[in-house]
Protein backbone atom coordinates (compact mmCIF):
# COMPACT_ATOMS: atom_id res chain seq x y z
CA UNK A 1 0.00 0.00 0.00
CA UNK A 2 2.73 2.89 0.78
CA UNK A 3 4.74 1.94 -1.94
CA UNK A 4 1.10 2.48 -4.83
CA UNK A 5 0.18 5.65 -2.43
CA UNK A 6 4.54 6.45 -3.45
CA UNK A 7 4.24 5.59 -7.10
CA UNK A 8 0.92 7.60 -7.65
CA UNK A 9 2.58 10.96 -5.42
CA UNK A 10 5.54 10.95 -8.14
CA UNK A 11 2.88 10.36 -11.16
CA UNK A 12 0.70 13.71 -9.56
CA UNK A 13 4.35 15.71 -9.10
CA UNK A 14 5.20 14.99 -12.48
CA UNK A 15 2.41 16.00 -14.43
CA UNK A 16 1.65 18.56 -11.84
CA UNK A 17 5.46 20.09 -13.12
CA UNK A 18 4.35 19.63 -16.61
CA UNK A 19 1.17 21.66 -16.39
CA UNK A 20 1.90 23.75 -14.00
CA UNK A 21 -1.17 23.58 -12.19
CA UNK A 22 -1.77 24.60 -8.84
CA UNK A 23 -4.31 22.35 -7.31
CA UNK A 24 -2.34 19.73 -8.22
CA UNK A 25 0.85 20.61 -5.71
CA UNK A 26 -1.99 20.45 -3.27
CA UNK A 27 -3.30 16.80 -4.12
CA UNK A 28 0.40 15.88 -4.17
CA UNK A 29 0.78 17.32 -0.50
CA UNK A 30 -2.09 15.90 0.17
CA UNK A 31 -1.24 12.28 -1.06
CA UNK A 32 2.54 12.58 0.92
CA UNK A 33 0.23 13.12 4.69
CA UNK A 34 -1.77 10.39 3.77
CA UNK A 35 1.24 7.53 3.36
CA UNK A 36 3.25 9.66 6.15
CA UNK A 37 0.21 8.63 8.36
CA UNK A 38 0.00 5.18 7.34
CA UNK A 39 3.19 4.29 7.63
CA UNK A 40 3.33 5.70 11.30
CA UNK A 41 0.52 3.61 11.67
CA UNK A 42 2.56 0.23 10.13
CA UNK A 43 5.46 1.21 12.42
CA UNK A 44 3.29 1.17 15.24
CA UNK A 45 1.75 -2.00 14.38
CA UNK A 46 5.22 -3.71 13.64
CA UNK A 47 6.96 -2.74 16.82
CA UNK A 48 3.73 -4.18 18.55
CA UNK A 49 3.97 -7.10 16.68
CA UNK A 50 7.96 -7.44 17.57
CA UNK A 51 7.09 -6.92 21.29
CA UNK A 52 4.54 -9.84 21.42
CA UNK A 53 7.65 -11.43 19.18
CA UNK A 54 9.82 -10.97 22.01
CA UNK A 55 7.91 -11.57 24.73
CA UNK A 56 6.38 -14.98 23.53
CA UNK A 57 10.28 -15.87 22.92
CA UNK A 58 11.18 -15.16 26.05
CA UNK A 59 8.01 -17.16 27.24
CA UNK A 60 9.03 -20.37 25.42
CA UNK A 61 12.91 -20.04 26.42
CA UNK A 62 11.80 -19.81 29.83
CA UNK A 63 9.31 -22.79 29.58
CA UNK A 64 11.80 -24.64 28.34
CA UNK A 65 15.23 -23.64 30.97
CA UNK A 66 12.49 -24.72 33.48
CA UNK A 67 11.93 -28.10 32.44
CA UNK A 68 13.53 -30.97 34.32
CA UNK A 69 12.77 -33.69 31.12
CA UNK A 70 15.29 -33.47 28.63
CA UNK A 71 13.46 -31.67 25.38
CA UNK A 72 15.31 -32.37 21.44
CA UNK A 73 13.69 -30.91 18.31
CA UNK A 74 15.26 -32.56 15.11
CA UNK A 75 14.60 -31.88 11.66
CA UNK A 76 13.73 -35.34 9.01
CA UNK A 77 17.35 -35.89 8.97
CA UNK A 78 17.92 -36.17 12.28
CA UNK A 79 19.80 -32.86 12.55
CA UNK A 80 19.28 -31.21 15.86
CA UNK A 81 17.40 -28.02 15.85
CA UNK A 82 17.11 -26.73 19.28
CA UNK A 83 17.49 -28.18 23.01
CA UNK A 84 16.76 -27.49 26.26
CA UNK A 85 19.01 -26.53 29.58
CA UNK A 86 17.76 -30.05 30.72
CA UNK A 87 19.71 -31.75 28.01
CA UNK A 88 22.95 -29.40 28.18
CA UNK A 89 23.37 -29.52 31.87
CA UNK A 90 23.30 -33.73 31.63
CA UNK A 91 25.70 -33.44 28.66
CA UNK A 92 28.06 -30.68 30.30
CA UNK A 93 27.77 -28.29 27.25
CA UNK A 94 25.93 -25.15 26.30
CA UNK A 95 22.29 -24.98 24.92
CA UNK A 96 23.92 -24.31 21.47
CA UNK A 97 26.68 -27.04 21.41
CA UNK A 98 24.38 -29.39 20.57
CA UNK A 99 22.37 -27.17 17.69
CA UNK A 100 23.03 -28.88 14.18
CA UNK A 101 24.59 -32.16 15.43
CA UNK A 102 23.45 -35.78 14.23
CA UNK A 103 21.02 -36.85 16.68
CA UNK A 104 22.43 -40.44 16.98
CA UNK A 105 25.75 -38.79 18.36
CA UNK A 106 24.27 -37.80 21.63
CA UNK A 107 23.35 -41.35 22.92
CA UNK A 108 25.61 -44.28 23.44
CA UNK A 109 26.58 -47.00 21.00
CA UNK A 110 23.79 -49.28 22.32
CA UNK A 111 21.23 -46.83 21.90
CA UNK A 112 21.90 -45.59 18.28
CA UNK A 113 20.46 -48.29 16.67
CA UNK A 114 17.02 -47.46 18.54
CA UNK A 115 17.32 -44.05 17.92
CA UNK A 116 17.88 -44.55 13.94
CA UNK A 117 14.87 -46.90 14.05
CA UNK A 118 12.63 -44.66 16.03
CA UNK A 119 13.49 -42.19 13.33
CA UNK A 120 12.18 -43.99 10.08
CA UNK A 121 8.93 -44.73 12.04
CA UNK A 122 8.38 -40.89 13.31
CA UNK A 123 9.41 -40.22 9.33
CA UNK A 124 5.59 -42.30 8.72
CA UNK A 125 3.92 -39.80 11.19
CA UNK A 126 4.52 -43.13 14.30
CA UNK A 127 4.84 -42.02 17.68
CA UNK A 128 7.58 -44.17 19.65
CA UNK A 129 8.34 -44.17 22.96
CA UNK A 130 12.54 -46.08 24.03
CA UNK A 131 14.76 -46.48 26.77
CA UNK A 132 17.85 -45.04 25.96
CA UNK A 133 21.45 -44.30 27.48
CA UNK A 134 23.30 -41.31 27.38
CA UNK A 135 26.43 -40.83 28.72
CA UNK A 136 26.62 -37.57 31.05
CA UNK A 137 29.30 -34.87 32.00
CA UNK A 138 30.85 -37.06 34.26
CA UNK A 139 31.32 -40.48 31.55
CA UNK A 140 28.40 -41.80 33.48
CA UNK A 141 25.75 -43.53 31.84
CA UNK A 142 22.52 -42.04 31.99
CA UNK A 143 19.02 -44.08 31.14
CA UNK A 144 16.12 -42.35 29.80
CA UNK A 145 12.82 -43.07 28.59
CA UNK A 146 12.04 -40.55 25.44
CA UNK A 147 8.93 -39.96 23.93
CA UNK A 148 9.43 -39.25 19.82
CA UNK A 149 6.56 -37.72 18.29
CA UNK A 150 6.19 -36.04 15.05
CA UNK A 151 6.41 -31.99 14.24
CA UNK A 152 4.29 -30.40 11.84
CA UNK A 153 4.54 -26.98 10.51
CA UNK A 154 0.94 -24.94 9.67
CA UNK A 155 0.47 -26.02 6.37
CA UNK A 156 0.22 -29.69 8.00
CA UNK A 157 3.71 -30.90 6.76
CA UNK A 158 6.04 -33.42 8.23
CA UNK A 159 9.12 -30.70 8.84
CA UNK A 160 10.38 -32.78 12.16
CA UNK A 161 10.13 -34.21 15.57
CA UNK A 162 10.49 -33.84 18.96
CA UNK A 163 11.91 -35.91 21.67
CA UNK A 164 11.55 -35.70 25.38
CA UNK A 165 12.80 -37.97 27.84
CA UNK A 166 12.91 -38.24 31.48
CA UNK A 167 15.85 -39.80 33.09
CA UNK A 168 15.01 -43.57 34.55
CA UNK A 169 15.93 -42.86 38.35
CA UNK A 170 13.35 -40.02 38.75
CA UNK A 171 10.68 -42.80 37.24
CA UNK A 172 11.85 -45.61 39.37
CA UNK A 173 11.88 -43.27 42.70
CA UNK A 174 8.17 -42.18 41.90
CA UNK A 175 7.03 -45.85 41.25
CA UNK A 176 9.31 -46.55 44.73
CA UNK A 177 7.14 -43.13 45.88
CA UNK A 178 3.99 -44.92 45.02
CA UNK A 179 4.51 -48.36 46.41
CA UNK A 180 5.51 -47.39 49.51
CA UNK A 181 2.10 -45.22 49.71
CA UNK A 182 -0.20 -48.01 48.43
CA UNK A 183 1.67 -50.07 51.14
CA UNK A 184 1.15 -47.80 53.72
CA UNK A 185 -2.29 -47.49 52.70
CA UNK A 186 -2.78 -51.42 52.78
CA UNK A 187 -1.33 -51.22 56.08
CA UNK A 188 -3.37 -48.74 57.63
CA UNK A 189 -6.50 -50.91 56.20
CA UNK A 190 -5.21 -53.29 57.83
CA UNK A 191 -4.91 -51.46 60.76
CA UNK A 192 -7.82 -50.43 60.80
CA UNK A 193 -9.19 -54.17 60.52
CA UNK A 194 -7.65 -55.28 63.18
CA UNK A 195 -8.92 -52.17 65.67
CA UNK A 196 -12.42 -53.51 64.41
CA UNK A 197 -11.86 -56.95 66.02
CA UNK A 198 -10.58 -55.57 69.25
CA UNK A 199 -13.49 -53.67 69.63
CA UNK A 200 -16.13 -56.47 69.02
CA UNK A 201 -13.53 -58.48 71.03
CA UNK A 202 -13.61 -56.25 73.75
CA UNK A 203 -17.90 -56.19 73.62
CA UNK A 204 -17.37 -60.29 73.71
CA UNK A 205 -15.15 -59.99 76.54
CA UNK A 206 -17.53 -57.66 78.63
CA UNK A 207 -20.09 -60.21 77.69
CA UNK A 208 -18.31 -63.23 79.10
CA UNK A 209 -17.13 -61.47 81.85
CA UNK A 210 -20.22 -60.82 82.76
CA UNK A 211 -21.73 -64.11 82.27
CA UNK A 212 -18.94 -65.57 84.48
CA UNK A 213 -19.60 -63.13 87.90
CA UNK A 214 -22.63 -64.35 88.76
CA UNK A 215 -21.80 -68.38 88.80
CA UNK A 216 -18.58 -67.11 90.27
CA UNK A 217 -20.53 -64.89 93.00
CA UNK A 218 -22.15 -67.90 93.74
CA UNK A 219 -19.15 -70.59 94.41
CA UNK A 220 -17.63 -67.80 96.28
CA UNK A 221 -20.30 -67.74 98.88
CA UNK A 222 -20.99 -71.00 99.11
CA UNK A 223 -17.11 -71.80 99.79
CA UNK A 224 -17.81 -69.27 102.93
CA UNK A 225 -20.51 -71.24 103.86
CA UNK A 226 -18.94 -74.75 103.34
CA UNK A 227 -15.80 -73.28 105.40
CA UNK A 228 -18.52 -72.70 108.33
CA UNK A 229 -20.01 -75.58 108.22
CA UNK A 230 -16.44 -77.75 108.17
CA UNK A 231 -15.61 -75.59 111.46
CA UNK A 232 -19.01 -77.02 112.93
CA UNK A 233 -18.86 -80.48 111.68
CA UNK A 234 -14.83 -80.68 113.67
CA UNK A 235 -16.01 -79.25 116.28
CA UNK A 236 -19.23 -81.88 116.89
CA UNK A 237 -16.71 -84.97 115.78
CA UNK A 238 -14.50 -83.75 118.27
CA UNK A 239 -17.21 -83.55 121.06
CA UNK A 240 -18.31 -87.12 120.10
CA UNK A 241 -15.16 -88.30 120.55
CA UNK A 242 -14.74 -86.62 124.25
CA UNK A 243 -18.14 -88.04 124.72
CA UNK A 244 -18.20 -91.73 123.74
CA UNK A 245 -14.25 -92.31 122.93
CA UNK A 246 -14.50 -95.63 124.42
CA UNK A 247 -17.57 -96.85 122.11
CA UNK A 248 -16.63 -95.61 119.14
CA UNK A 249 -15.12 -97.92 116.17
CA UNK A 250 -11.56 -96.22 115.76
CA UNK A 251 -10.66 -99.07 113.12
CA UNK A 252 -13.49 -97.37 111.31
CA UNK A 253 -12.38 -93.78 111.87
CA UNK A 254 -8.81 -94.40 110.86
CA UNK A 255 -10.16 -96.51 107.59
CA UNK A 256 -12.31 -93.38 106.39
CA UNK A 257 -9.48 -91.40 107.40
CA UNK A 258 -11.63 -88.83 109.34
CA UNK A 259 -8.95 -87.34 110.92
CA UNK A 260 -7.16 -86.75 107.69
CA UNK A 261 -10.54 -84.97 105.76
CA UNK A 262 -10.72 -82.78 108.75
CA UNK A 263 -6.99 -81.19 108.72
CA UNK A 264 -7.84 -80.94 104.44
CA UNK A 265 -11.02 -79.09 104.58
CA UNK A 266 -9.56 -76.11 105.98
CA UNK A 267 -6.51 -75.99 103.10
CA UNK A 268 -9.09 -77.17 100.38
CA UNK A 269 -12.04 -74.71 101.30
CA UNK A 270 -9.24 -71.80 101.13
CA UNK A 271 -7.45 -72.99 97.82
CA UNK A 272 -10.88 -72.95 96.78
CA UNK A 273 -11.67 -69.20 97.95
CA UNK A 274 -8.73 -68.34 96.86
CA UNK A 275 -9.36 -69.62 93.61
CA UNK A 276 -12.80 -67.38 93.17
CA UNK A 277 -10.55 -64.46 94.22
CA UNK A 278 -8.55 -64.38 91.75
CA UNK A 279 -10.95 -65.41 88.89
CA UNK A 280 -13.17 -62.63 90.61
CA UNK A 281 -9.93 -60.46 89.66
CA UNK A 282 -9.69 -62.06 85.96
CA UNK A 283 -13.27 -60.91 85.56
CA UNK A 284 -12.82 -57.08 86.91
CA UNK A 285 -10.00 -56.83 84.64
CA UNK A 286 -11.62 -57.96 81.80
CA UNK A 287 -14.11 -55.50 82.63
CA UNK A 288 -11.65 -52.76 82.76
CA UNK A 289 -10.22 -53.93 80.15
CA UNK A 290 -12.73 -53.77 77.03
CA UNK A 291 -14.68 -51.07 79.03
CA UNK A 292 -14.66 -47.89 76.44
CA UNK A 293 -15.79 -45.49 79.67
CA UNK A 294 -13.66 -43.53 82.21
CA UNK A 295 -13.45 -45.43 84.79
CA UNK A 296 -13.56 -44.08 88.68
CA UNK A 297 -10.39 -43.28 90.53
CA UNK A 298 -9.64 -45.44 93.36
CA UNK A 299 -6.63 -46.59 95.19
CA UNK A 300 -4.89 -49.81 94.48
CA UNK A 301 -0.66 -51.32 95.34
CA UNK A 302 1.54 -50.60 92.21
CA UNK A 303 3.31 -53.16 92.52
CA UNK A 304 0.07 -56.03 92.37
CA UNK A 305 -1.20 -54.37 89.13
CA UNK A 306 2.47 -54.68 87.72
CA UNK A 307 2.54 -58.56 89.04
CA UNK A 308 -0.85 -58.81 87.78
CA UNK A 309 -0.66 -57.67 84.39
CA UNK A 310 2.67 -59.52 83.96
CA UNK A 311 1.10 -62.50 84.77
CA UNK A 312 -1.80 -62.20 81.69
CA UNK A 313 0.82 -61.22 78.94
CA UNK A 314 4.00 -63.80 80.11
CA UNK A 315 1.37 -66.89 80.35
CA UNK A 316 -0.21 -66.50 77.00
CA UNK A 317 2.59 -65.49 74.90
CA UNK A 318 4.88 -67.69 72.51
CA UNK A 319 7.63 -66.01 73.85
CA UNK A 320 9.14 -67.19 77.46
CA UNK A 321 10.88 -64.72 78.67
CA UNK A 322 13.06 -64.73 81.76
CA UNK A 323 10.92 -61.91 83.49
CA UNK A 324 12.34 -60.19 87.07
CA UNK A 325 9.84 -57.94 89.22
CA UNK A 326 10.49 -55.93 91.84
CA UNK A 327 9.97 -52.68 93.46
CA UNK A 328 8.05 -51.41 96.69
CA UNK A 329 4.28 -52.02 97.59
CA UNK A 330 3.17 -48.09 96.94
CA UNK A 331 -0.71 -47.05 96.86
CA UNK A 332 -2.05 -43.90 94.73
CA UNK A 333 -5.26 -42.30 93.48
CA UNK A 334 -5.89 -42.97 90.46
CA UNK A 335 -7.23 -45.77 87.25
CA UNK A 336 -6.45 -48.81 88.07
CA UNK A 337 -7.90 -50.23 84.67
CA UNK A 338 -5.91 -47.83 82.72
CA UNK A 339 -2.67 -48.80 84.49
CA UNK A 340 -2.98 -52.36 83.79
CA UNK A 341 -4.12 -52.02 80.32
CA UNK A 342 -0.95 -49.84 79.34
CA UNK A 343 1.57 -52.54 81.62
CA UNK A 344 -0.15 -55.10 79.51
CA UNK A 345 1.02 -53.47 76.26
CA UNK A 346 4.24 -52.46 77.59
CA UNK A 347 5.02 -56.05 78.46
CA UNK A 348 3.70 -57.31 75.23
CA UNK A 349 5.87 -54.63 73.12
CA UNK A 350 9.06 -55.77 74.97
CA UNK A 351 8.55 -59.64 74.20
CA UNK A 352 7.63 -58.97 71.16
CA UNK A 353 11.29 -57.27 70.27
CA UNK A 354 12.69 -60.38 71.81
CA UNK A 355 11.17 -63.11 69.59
CA UNK A 356 14.66 -63.79 67.82
CA UNK A 357 16.90 -63.86 71.27
CA UNK A 358 17.73 -66.97 72.78
CA UNK A 359 17.68 -66.00 76.06
CA UNK A 360 15.18 -63.40 76.20
CA UNK A 361 14.37 -61.32 79.59
CA UNK A 362 12.54 -58.16 80.76
CA UNK A 363 12.70 -56.32 84.00
CA UNK A 364 10.08 -55.02 85.62
CA UNK A 365 11.22 -52.64 88.81
CA UNK A 366 8.49 -50.33 90.81
CA UNK A 367 9.49 -47.40 92.79
CA UNK A 368 8.97 -43.89 94.63
CA UNK A 369 10.50 -40.97 93.56
CA UNK A 370 10.00 -37.43 93.99
CA UNK A 371 6.33 -37.10 94.60
CA UNK A 372 5.67 -39.71 91.84
CA UNK A 373 5.01 -43.89 91.41
CA UNK A 374 7.74 -44.73 88.86
CA UNK A 375 7.32 -47.74 86.64
CA UNK A 376 10.05 -49.13 84.29
CA UNK A 377 10.12 -51.62 82.27
CA UNK A 378 12.83 -52.88 79.93
CA UNK A 379 14.27 -55.33 77.32
CA UNK A 380 16.49 -56.50 76.06
CA UNK A 381 15.87 -56.14 72.69
CA UNK A 382 17.09 -54.35 69.51
CA UNK A 383 16.17 -51.00 71.17
CA UNK A 384 14.84 -48.15 69.40
CA UNK A 385 16.07 -46.27 66.63
CA UNK A 386 17.04 -42.67 66.66
CA UNK A 387 14.65 -41.92 63.75
CA UNK A 388 11.96 -43.96 65.51
CA UNK A 389 12.23 -42.30 68.85
CA UNK A 390 10.33 -38.49 67.38
CA UNK A 391 7.10 -40.60 66.19
CA UNK A 392 6.54 -43.89 68.49
CA UNK A 393 3.71 -41.94 70.28
CA UNK A 394 2.21 -41.53 66.90
CA UNK A 395 -1.04 -43.23 65.58
CA UNK A 396 -0.48 -45.98 63.52
CA UNK A 397 3.09 -45.99 63.68
CA UNK A 398 4.78 -49.61 64.10
CA UNK A 399 7.52 -51.46 63.28
CA UNK A 400 5.84 -54.91 62.88
CA UNK A 401 4.91 -56.32 59.96
CA UNK A 402 1.04 -56.25 58.85
CA UNK A 403 -0.90 -58.14 60.74
CA UNK A 404 1.06 -58.36 64.04
CA UNK A 405 0.05 -55.08 65.49
CA UNK A 406 -2.07 -51.94 64.86
CA UNK A 407 -0.22 -49.26 65.69
CA UNK A 408 -2.09 -48.42 68.14
CA UNK A 409 -0.88 -49.64 71.16
CA UNK A 410 1.51 -46.79 72.35
CA UNK A 411 -0.70 -44.18 71.13
CA UNK A 412 -3.18 -45.39 73.34
CA UNK A 413 -1.11 -46.35 76.23
CA UNK A 414 0.34 -42.37 76.14
CA UNK A 415 -3.23 -40.81 75.89
CA UNK A 416 -4.30 -42.99 78.58
CA UNK A 417 -1.11 -42.02 81.30
CA UNK A 418 -0.97 -38.86 79.79
CA UNK A 419 -4.52 -37.31 79.57
CA UNK A 420 -6.40 -39.78 82.07
CA UNK A 421 -3.69 -40.72 84.46
CA UNK A 422 -2.13 -37.14 84.47
CA UNK A 423 0.89 -39.05 84.51
CA UNK A 424 4.07 -39.23 82.02
CA UNK A 425 4.97 -41.89 79.50
CA UNK A 426 8.96 -42.01 78.34
CA UNK A 427 10.61 -43.95 75.60
CA UNK A 428 14.60 -44.54 75.88
CA UNK A 429 17.49 -47.42 75.59
CA UNK A 430 19.38 -48.46 78.32
CA UNK A 431 23.29 -48.54 78.03
CA UNK A 432 22.61 -52.54 78.38
CA UNK A 433 20.77 -52.97 75.04
CA UNK A 434 16.93 -52.92 74.50
CA UNK A 435 14.37 -49.87 75.28
CA UNK A 436 13.12 -49.13 78.47
CA UNK A 437 9.75 -48.17 79.16
CA UNK A 438 9.36 -45.74 82.14
CA UNK A 439 4.96 -44.80 83.75
CA UNK A 440 5.50 -41.53 86.27
CA UNK A 441 2.40 -41.68 87.89
CA UNK A 442 1.71 -38.68 90.68
CA UNK A 443 2.15 -40.32 94.05
CA UNK A 444 1.19 -38.23 97.54
CA UNK A 445 3.22 -40.67 100.33
CA UNK A 446 1.49 -40.84 103.46
CA UNK A 447 2.84 -38.84 106.74
CA UNK A 448 2.07 -41.17 109.04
Amino acid sequence: MPQALSQQITNTATHAMTQGNEEMWIEVIQKMDVVYADLLRYQVELEEKNAELEEAQQFIRGVLSSMTDVLIVCDLSGNVQQSNFALSQLLGCSESGCTGVALTTLFDESSQVKIETCLERIRKGATEEIEVCMTDAQGMASPLVIRCSPRYDHEGILVGMVLIGRPVGELRKAYNDLNQTHTELKQAQAQLVQSEKMASLGRLVAGVAHELNNPISFVHSNMFAIKKYGYRLREYIEALHEKLGDKLDKDLRKRLKIDRILDDIPSLVDGGLEGTMRVSTIVQDLRRFSSSHREEKTEFDVLDVVSNAAKWVTQTSKTRAKLSIEGEHLRIHSYEGFVHQVLVNLIQNSLDAMEDKDEPRIDVRCFQQGHEAVITVKDYGAGISKQDKLKIFDPFFTTKEVGKGTGLGLYISYGLIVEQCEGRLMADNHVDGGAVFTIALPYQADET
